[in-house]
């Protein structure tokens, strides 16, 4: 018998085999996000880790800075009366949500709230129920879902609106409001949460990889280029700009728009990022890890939730 013939077509069938399951695991997904800067932020890197995943990702927005549902309503509703108005073209390039939508058909669409109001659930209604029920009808095969975005650094000046004019007390309220807002409005329309806000409360609040303000540094008297450290910051923070020292405790830096890639790709895909070779320049090979570890864990960590929001949808269709 000719054993090492025999050994080279064993293998080559097994290269086929690890191909075909390749292949059938790969996907095409058609991806359509309306929000604002955080969504721009937790989407910047899903390209490339869809790329790296083996996955085909098609993407359009309709994002305006600080757009919040009610103006993402107040847009559309002013487009069911003049397409052309400026009213209606907030989006970039002036144009109008169905614009950038196109004739297509999605997969997916992805709703969020503007963040200083996501931890007030009245901010939610009723636009949030309107735009919901409008995209259906754009797009019935789509399935449409909420993305749960960030509290702000700890170090923020202010934190989000929580109702009655307050605002919250620091970064850990503002996640736990905003986090029930956003459950309770995907319970009310039956849509699933992409957790990207409790994938950065998640490394946060851990005491060996969360960010910890520098209390020695003070930002009245400070020189430049001097800045505080800001080890494991998942937001933009403290920069200089022109000799200015601005901060920036709201959006994400490339530490977080990792993350929230990283969540956003594992809750598409519906598989671990943890072993995805693209990592963004500027993280430590431990940091990076330790973020596509804590992304799976906090994708997998509300499947059940999702689970039952989907189930409750389908037998309240039936």
């Amino acid at each position: 018998m000719d054993f090492p013939h025999l050994r080279r077509t064993i293998l080559a069938l097994l290269l086929m085999l690890a191909t075909g399951l390749c292949d059938a695991a790969a996907r095409t997904l058609r991806l359509f996000v309306v929000g604002n800067s955080f969504s721009n932020n937790a989407t910047h890197f899903l390209p490339d880790l869809a790329k790296a995943g083996g996955h085909e990702l098609i993407m359009a927005k309709a994002e305006a800075g600080g757009c919040s549902f009610a103006r993402h309503w107040a847009a559309v509703e002013a487009s069911l009366i003049n397409p052309l108005s400026a009213e209606a073209r907030i989006y970039s390039g002036g144009k109008s949500l169905v614009q950038h939508m196109g004739s297509g058909a999605w997969d997916v669409i992805t709703l969020q709230q503007y963040s200083l109001h996501s931890s007030d659930v009245a901010t939610y209604r009723p636009a949030a129920l309107n735009l919901h029920a409008h995209l259906k009808k754009l797009q019935p095969k789509a399935e449409i879902v909420m993305h749960q975005t960030w509290a702000y650094r700890a170090d923020a000046a202010v934190f989000g609106l929580i109702g009655n004019g307050k605002s919250a007390a620091n970064q850990r309220q503002m996640w736990e409001h905003s986090r029930a807002a956003y459950w309770e409005m995907a319970r009310e329309m039956g849509t699933r949460v992409i957790p990207t806000g409790d994938a950065f409360w998640r490394v946060d609040s851990d005491p060996k990889w969360g960010f910890q303000v520098d209390k020695k540094f003070d930002a009245k008297t400070a020189v430049a280029p001097a800045l505080p450290n800001q080890k494991n910051s998942l937001h933009v923070g403290y920069r200089w700009r022109a000799e200015k020292l601005n901060q920036d405790a709201n959006h994400a830096n490339v530490a977080g728009e990792y993350l929230g890639a990283l969540v956003w790709y594992g809750f598409l895909f519906q598989e671990s990022p943890e072993k995805l070779a693209f990592v963004p320049a500027g993280l430590t090979p431990e940091f990076a890890a330790h973020l596509r570890q804590v992304a799976w864990q906090t994708v997998q960590s509300v499947d059940g939730d999702n689970k039952k929001v989907a189930a409750g949808k389908m037998a309240a269709t039936r």
